[in-house]
């Protein structure tokens, strides 16, 4: 299974950027469909973002819609999370994930992944 490293989380004023970056290790980012999960303190983890294996079709939750932005390259093997326009209730552990799964089964969103990183902290001040 691929390793998977998240970095570039830290402390934001609301109504500002950070983008996540998510390394892969120990295998090919281009067989998977990627994603961008988040948990917050007390809360159940949440769907932020997916791309497809190709870069082609990219999916967001609907509070994410607009201001994030899920992007990938294949030969980086890197995929990347571009957060604007931050809120203080984006504020939380930030996860990507890889999954094998196809595409259209859209299993991305229901947290069925092959590979979890360890997560970077997401913290926007109000």
């Amino acid at each position: 299974q691929v390793q998977l490293v998240e970095s570039g989380g830290g402390l934001v004023q609301a109504g500002g950027s950070l983008r996540l970056s998510c390394a892969a290790s120990g295998g090919t980012v281009s067989r998977y469909v990627m994603g961008w999960i988040r948990q917050a303190p007390g809360k159940e983890r949440e769907f932020v973002a997916a791309i497809s294996r190709s870069g082609d079709s990219t999916d967001y939750a609907d509070s994410m819609k607009g201001r994030f932005t899920i992007s990938r390259d294949n030969a980086q093997n890197t995929v990347y999370l571009q957060m604007n326009s931050l809120k203080p209730e984006d504020t939380a552990v930030y996860y990507c994930a890889a999954t094998s799964r196809s595409w259209y089964s859209r299993t991305y969103q229901r947290y069925e992944y092959d590979s979890w990183g360890q997560g970077t902290q997401v913290t926007v001040s109000s």
